[in-house]
């Protein structure tokens, strides 16, 4: 049973949400010039609050496809995953999403508690607030009565939660301000646009999966159409990041993999796809990682 959630939970995945927070909370702490023990622990309440909810989006997501019989083997491109295979029950898997549900809590109560000291700051309110969105979002893609990822709105609500919050917001976590200046607001869509590529890699391979069951951009539009909103997505995302006004040398090395990733799109079908989809959740998350990185030695502070 073991092995089984930790493949349900889909570790590599975390990559996606761990780029948006760090880039976002790695650039609060050097802006406000603290690097401290307090900080640094603020900084890993951030992530595992970020992980966590990534986790119970992956494992939300593997029981709404369950239950709504998208999940066939017979046609199915992407992996098996354990409900699939019979690793794990409906009783167990609902368990496990319960238990980090109260993880997602757990975490995001002590970051609020750590970064304001308080809980009954208004925006330690507000953060709060959008922790519950967050938890709302992560189960209800594919669970619950109408869930929004079976009609097509899972670009819009990926590239608000892995993008615009995850920076923004971690951002907001570790300087208790708001910041829409382009050094912060440029990443942040950036990050929402390649996480955004990183659904559509899989919408485009699961479209057989798919047809007749949800709706996905890939399905509205057809794969060819896909995949030159793919090439947009991921030119566009990184472009944000350099579009930034820092220098962006060490962020070069990137490029390569990027590239790769839409000579992978382009040339692949089906299961073919499957490689282009961890290339460019690693890849974002180290240009994330390396904006943040420069942003330390930037004129802008």
């Amino acid at each position: 049973m073991l092995s089984s959630l930790i493949k349900s939970m889909r570790f590599r995945a975390n990559l996606l949400s761990l780029g948006g927070v760090l880039c976002g909370g790695l650039t609060g702490l050097w802006f406000q010039g603290s690097a401290s023990p307090a900080s640094t622990l603020l900084l890993v309440e951030i992530a595992l609050t970020a992980c966590s909810l990534q986790i119970l989006s992956n494992l939300s997501n593997e029981l709404g496809d369950y239950r709504n019989g998208v999940d066939n083997t017979s046609v199915r491109q992407g992996p098996v995953y354990s409900m699939l295979e019979g690793g794990l029950t409906e009783r167990q898997m609902v368990r496990a999403i319960r238990i980090t549900a109260v993880c997602c809590c757990v975490f995001g109560l002590a970051m609020t508690w750590h970064s304001f000291g308080t809980l009954l700051d208004w925006r330690a309110v507000a953060l709060l607030l959008l922790g519950a969105a967050a938890i709302w979002a992560a189960t209800h893609y594919t669970l619950g009565k109408n869930p929004y990822g079976y009609r097509g709105l899972g670009d819009l609500f990926v590239f608000i939660f892995f993008g615009l919050v995850s920076v923004l917001g971690s951002y907001f976590v570790v300087t208790h301000t708001v910041a829409l200046a382009p050094h912060l607001l440029l990443p942040a869509v950036g990050m929402g646009l390649l996480s955004v590529g990183v659904l559509n890699v899989n919408n485009i391979r699961d479209m057989e999966t798919d047809r007749g069951s949800r709706t996905t951009t890939p399905l509205r539009i057809g794969e060819r159409a896909a995949k030159w909103y793919q090439t947009a997505l991921v030119v566009l995302g990184v472009g944000c990041f350099f579009y930034a006004p820092i220098r962006p040398y060490i962020m070069l090395v990137t490029l390569p993999f990027f590239a790769w990733h839409l000579v992978i799109v382009w040339r692949g079908h089906g299961r073919r796809l499957d490689p282009a989809l961890p290339l460019l959740v690693l890849t974002s998350f180290v240009l994330a990682v390396l904006y943040a990185v420069n942003i330390a030695y930037s004129p802008i502070r």
